[in-house]
């Protein structure tokens, strides 16, 4: 422990964000630079506990204390070696993970819990800046050929440790540019998209390969992968998303988040919208109905497309504003949290329900009718309480019920669970050989739990493919096929 009395004398601090009426101009992250000193005092209120909690509350097992003491005695170097060993990818933690580690600091009991995230993303950006963060390309070959489907956090994770550990790994990716959900579900104004690129780039000179625009089971036959690879690893997420299944629902102005949240970022990647088929909230009244972190993506963004006003309804009550009783520490707090977005701006509201929408006569939406409810499970209707309010757009941000089933997953026969994912065993399916990490396993979830994910999945893969007889050498890559 660094300062033995630093948890006494220092305050929690975090770095302030730009003025609100100014980043809603820009599509830049919305935090100012934290100086280093600062930085350094943040690590000093840790407490160095006998019995870490906040290893229980992260996802990859970080080993925070460590990487604390060592920002407080200015040795970064040393720090971001000792953040790599259980994190691939620190720099999109630091930014979008809502940090559970924060919530099991054994300091929260009774003050405010130690910068554990804020001091994770100054180390591996003074990484990134000090040229300390190089490829680590593996030393020797192993002959063994993966296909890792989805590159997302869970699929680059898990290429990156394949990779490592001497495979010959390719990436296939849906979508015309590699990230995934990082590159077409995080906006711009949380995560800058250099911050992946930069990572995409020491992946390529460590020797992984990357195919965009290979949908397989689409324009890439399934049976390419199985009688091509050793193993595979499918990565595909949790995309099917939540309906809302009401009258008017088949009215134009109503989307998924993700048909409004990925469009925006194609144009801030400079990419050409179809005017024809824009999803814009300029000067339009706009629902986000879903009070999660993707509505609060959707918030972020109509403000920056400048809505003539945003609503954002949830059916649950409104949490309290202090840790909720019924979760104490060190389980992850029910409490309100504001994010950037809505203090640019908007109403938030609970305990609303969806009734019906209605249109006018060319089709569009106009209205909605709902009305308030009670706490679950039954949200009963408080007589009384129904209203319509006027809207142009509305955007559904409700969740995810886990990964789309056709295509891929029928063709490839694999058994699914009781939720809808693909059922596992040690990472493996059904089928010898075929392994399934992330949301597609686990169901939605965050960008730390798919890494932590990726990572187990790659050490499941390595140690199946460790104890195969060596397999027939093969040559070539499977291209995507129009």
């Amino acid at each position: 422990m660094g300062k033995d009395t630093g948890f006494l004398e220092i305050d929690r601090e975090q770095p302030t964000r730009r003025k609100a009426n100014e980043r809603i101009n820009d599509w830049f992250e919305i935090y100012n630079p934290f100086p280093e000193e600062k930085q350094r005092e943040q690590g000093a209120r840790c407490m160095d506990c006998g019995v870490p909690f906040c290893h229980t509350g992260c996802p990859v097992n970080n080993l925070i204390p460590d990487w604390n003491d060592l920002v407080y005695h200015n040795r970064f170097e040393t720090a971001i070696r000792r953040l790599h060993a259980t994190n691939n990818f620190p720099e999109f933690t630091g930014r979008i993970c809502p940090a559970p580690c924060e919530a099991a600091c054994v300091l929260g009991i009774n003050a405010p819990p130690v910068s554990i995230k804020l001091i994770e993303r100054s180390i591996v950006d003074r990484a990134w800046d000090e040229g300390w963060i190089r490829p680590e390309p593996p030393e020797q070959a192993t002959g063994k050929r993966v296909a890792v489907v989805g590159s997302g956090p869970s699929g680059l994770a898990a290429a990156q440790q394949l990779r490592r550990a001497g495979h010959s790994v390719t990436v296939y990716e849906k979508n015309d540019r590699i990230g995934g959900l990082l590159r077409y579900g995080i906006p711009n104004f949380k995560l800058e998209k250099h911050v992946l690129d930069r990572r995409l780039e020491q992946m390529r000179a460590e020797g992984v390969t990357f195919i965009p625009n290979a949908h397989i089971g689409v324009n890439v036959p399934v049976d390419s992968l199985t009688g091509h690879y050793d193993a595979i690893l499918l990565c595909g997420g949790a995309e099917q998303p939540r309906d809302l299944p009401i009258p008017g629902r088949e009215l134009k102005g109503i989307h998924f988040a993700m048909e409004f949240l990925p469009q925006q970022n194609r144009c801030n990647e400079g990419d050409f919208v179809d005017p024809s088929k824009a999803i814009l909230a300029g000067g339009k009244r706009v629902l986000i109905i879903g009070g999660g972190d993707t509505g609060a993506d959707c918030l972020g963004t109509t403000h920056r497309q400048h809505a003539k006003s945003v609503h954002q309804f949830e059916i649950m009550p409104k949490p309290p504003a202090e840790r909720s009783p019924l979760t104490p520490w060190p389980l992850w707090p029910l409490q309100l949290r504001t994010e950037g977005a809505h203090e640019e701006g908007g109403i938030r509201d609970w305990s609303i329900n969806s009734v019906k929408f209605t249109g006018d006569e060319h089709g569009n939406v106009k209205q909605l009718h709902a009305v308030r409810v009670g706490p679950p499970p039954k949200f009963e209707v408080i007589p009384g309480s129904e209203f319509t309010m006027d809207v142009d757009l509305v955007l559904l941000a409700m969740g995810f019920l886990g990964p789309v089933r056709n295509d891929m997953i029928e063709q490839l026969g694999l058994d699914l669970d009781a939720r809808g994912n693909v059922a596992t065993k040690d990472f493996m399916t059904s089928k010898e050989g075929i392994f399934a990490a992330g949301d597609m396993r686990r169901g939605q979830s965050l960008v730390v739990w798919a890494i932590s994910e990726g990572r187990k999945a790659a050490a499941a893969v390595n140690a199946w493919l460790a104890s195969k007889e060596p397999s027939p050498a093969r040559t070539g890559h499977i291209g995507a096929r129009s």
